[in-house]
């Protein structure tokens, strides 16, 4: 069975097909968060500074996003489903590969190994997830977001106990959830070329045309968010601690909490933006951030906890929406604006979030939050300024669902 051959057109999601390509997405981003997740132990038993420990990570989360846009360009040129699975072994052995490596500089060269095959799945897996998600693409793509976001947060329910029991030589085991994942995508090989638009390729170029000026502008509002909330997930602990004076615990509390709100907003919002425009459900998620941040500082530690949890869920829970938008801006370039909007402007918010941390150390962090504050209100502006071919009816739908069955 080749791409496109199934003739019925889908409204619906294929819900196998993405759960497959949400396992994967789980997976990929479970193996960012052993990175992480190693930090203490690695600086417990190899006497890591805490500037190279922070460096392992920055390393991660660089080469695992900045590089996206290339992979999803080679994907726009020609169908990589074989990437998947691939990518998905090659962040596995990475990982794996840390405890067994002596020298600082080889567990830095292991961690960008793994960073860069994280890279290679994104672009295309949410190429995919486009494609099985019929009209309920922001739908299907809020619960492929929620499943890496879920991963990451596994990362340290595995590591944890396997390397106290076991020390580091246990990384080997952080292989296996990386093989079942590559396994369940080979077998489900077929069905996703299968879900392939007809017209890949040149005649797909007929869709619609690229507004590159909108996907300028959205990317823009996306690294601005990115910088919010990787800043509120480094600071939101330290403010309760050093601030409110409140225990570590209250601190990691508010941050679970920041994240989670996160992930049910992603849920929340995916849904909304297939029954409403997209641009005024963007738009309408953002307005709350700046009041948000500032009452924050406001108030004492009952309060802030509620809006950490409001303010993950206004800040980046409708990431997904902006993703399928820049799929919409460029339905021509589809893996090269998933690269652009999961990859580029998360590796600049996360950068962003390092050099707010400089501020910090020269201002204090209730000023750093509320120089964050500033930034939603150009996203706002920026995001009212986008046009109406991000909304449901935009060019990528009718190619797109003429494709799937």
């Amino acid at each position: 069975m080749g791409p496109g051959s199934e003739d019925a057109p889908r409204t619906s999601i294929d819900r196998p097909k993405l759960g497959v390509l949400t396992f994967g997405h789980f997976t990929a981003d479970y193996a960012m968060g052993v990175v992480p997740a190693l930090l203490p132990f690695l600086v417990a038993d190899r006497g890591y500074s805490l500037g190279q420990a922070s460096t392992l990570v920055l390393a991660v989360v660089v080469s695992g996003s900045v590089i996206q846009p290339l992979f999803g360009r080679f994907g726009d040129l020609k169908p990589m489903p074989w990437l998947l699975p691939t990518s998905l072994i090659a962040a596995g052995l990475g990982v794996a590969a840390i405890g067994y490596v002596s020298s600082y500089a080889a567990v830095l060269a292991v961690v960008v190994f793994a960073g860069v095959a994280i890279a290679a799945y994104h672009p295309d897996s949410a190429r995919y997830v486009s494609y099985v998600s019929g009209e309920r693409r922001a739908t299907g793509m809020s619960v492929f977001a929620v499943g890496g976001n879920l991963g990451f947060a596994f990362a340290p329910v595995v590591v944890t106990p396997l390397v106290l029991l076991f020390g580091l030589s246990a990384s080997g085991a952080f292989f296996a959830l990386p093989a079942i994942s590559a396994a369940v995508l080979v077998v489900a090989y077929r069905g996703l070329r299968a879900s392939e638009p007809a017209a890949y390729g040149e005649a797909s170029r007929k869709s619609g045309n690229d507004d590159w000026s909108a996907f300028g502008r959205l990317t823009a509002l996306t690294s601005m968010r990115f910088i919010v909330f990787f800043g509120m997930a480094t600071f939101v602990p330290l403010y309760f601690v050093l601030e409110l004076g409140t225990s570590e615990a209250l601190g990691n509390t508010a941050l679970t909490v920041l994240t989670a709100g996160a992930a049910v907003m992603t849920l929340i919002g995916g849904r909304l933006a297939d029954r409403f425009p997209r641009r005024t459900v963007l738009w309408v998620s953002i307005l709350p951030v700046t009041p948000l941040l500032v009452l924050f500082l406001l108030g004492g530690p009952a309060l802030a906890i509620v809006l950490s949890a409001l303010i993950g869920a206004a800040t980046i829970g409708t990431i997904s929406v902006s993703l399928v938008m820049s799929q919409e801006y460029l339905p021509n370039h589809i893996g090269l604006a998933s690269g652009v909007a999961i990859g580029f402007a998360l590796g600049v918010g996360a950068a962003g979030a390092g050099i707010l941390g400089f501020v910090a150390d020269a201002t204090g962090i209730p000023e750093v939050i509320a120089l964050m504050a500033i930034l939603p209100i150009p996203a706002v502006a920026l995001a009212w300024s986008l046009p109406r071919e991000g909304e449901p009816e935009a060019t990528l739908r009718p190619a797109a669902s003429r494709s799937l069955g």
